[in-house]
């Protein structure tokens, strides 16, 4: 081999050794850069800061109005570093959505029942509102990656009768109980017409659920009720309103007749006078509540009537509709 051979190959060694080194490095730039979006913020091997990813953030939206609700930071909360405990601070906040804080209320509401006029036209309330927590959390976690609008999971539920019924839901007594009071005690007997009112002409459609609280709304003297008698922990004493647990008392003798589902009934800490022995369903708003859910099968109207020491609660319901009830066992 002649010597200007031999520093040929030599030469020729050099290049191929060389391109094989800018084809590594290229590859590992390439790595460098496949790194630098999975884990952004960190240095590469010559401390140069690589590019970082963007904040995701999670716009949660009304469904109705398009508001902004909230916005969430997943980073900032947990998300990809402790997930158990970004999915609990989720149902917490799915929660206080849902319920409300103490301060400001949350998205669900309860059903405030239709009333019938007394001219027959039918007086709107409002519907039943559920914040699904559950699906609320699941619409989060899913957005948590590339961010996005997430729209609260809102069910609205309106009143479960039809319009054209309404009209003739008086038309027959299917329950009906009456309890009695004395009429010369004016502050018990006010509080008494006063929460009757409230529930009288009260529409219950198929499905609804009915509140005492809700329907009757606050029993204060910025309501116009007066002091009279109530039980609080097993003693007789003057409050404002004494008097309405006979109205919810009532109300219950005469739907137990039928076949509703209970949600929430409460006794007394004394037996009371008015009905027999387990058969009072006690209230205080902001607290024990009575409630129902009309599992009847057909829509229904609540009439109270006051007379002279008397309160009765009759449930009706059209002639149609009386002969497939749902009667209680």
């Amino acid at each position: 081999m002649s010597k200007f051979t031999l520093i040929a190959l030599c030469l020729f060694s050099v290049c191929v050794i060389g391109l094989a080194g800018c084809s590594m490095e290229s590859e590992a730039v390439e790595e460098t850069d496949r790194i630098a979006v999975d884990h952004p913020g960190k240095s590469d091997a010559g401390g140069k800061i690589l590019e970082e990813r963007k904040p995701v953030v999670v716009s949660v939206i009304h469904p109705v109005t398009g508001e902004l609700v909230k916005s969430l930071s997943p980073d900032e909360m947990g998300f990809g570093r402790d997930d158990a405990k970004y999915r609990k601070e989720l149902q917490r906040l799915a929660r206080e959505l849902a319920r409300g804080d103490g301060e400001t209320p949350g998205f669900d509401t309860r059903l405030i029942p239709d009333k019938l006029g007394t001219d027959g036209k039918v007086i709107k309330g409002s519907p039943m509102t559920i914040l699904e927590e559950k699906e609320f959390v699941e619409k989060v976690l899913e957005a948590s990656l590339r961010g996005g609008e997430v729209e609260l999971p809102l069910y609205i539920t309106a009143s479960g009768y039809k319009t054209e019924d309404a009209a003739h839901l008086a038309e027959q007594v299917v329950a009906k109980y009456t309890t009695y009071f004395n009429p010369s005690v004016a502050g018990r007997t006010k509080n008494i017409e006063l929460s009757a009112e409230a529930i009288n002409n009260v529409i219950l459609g198929v499905g609804d659920y009915f509140s005492f609280n809700t329907t009757v709304g606050p029993s204060d003297a910025a309501h116009g009720y007066q002091p009279a008698e109530e039980i609080v922990n097993k003693k007789l004493v003057m409050g404002i309103g004494g008097g309405i647990c006979q109205t919810s008392s009532t109300l219950y003798n005469a739907v137990d007749a039928l076949g509703v589902g209970y949600i929430e009934k409460h006794h007394h800490s004394l037996t009371v006078g008015y009905v027999p022995k387990g058969r009072d369903a006690t209230v205080s708003y902001g607290g024990k509540d009575f409630r129902f859910e009309n599992t009847t099968g057909v829509p229904l109207l609540l009439k109270a009537i006051v007379g002279k020491g008397t309160l009765t609660v009759e449930v009706r319901t059209s002639r149609a509709y009386a002969a497939i009830i749902k009667k209680g066992v």
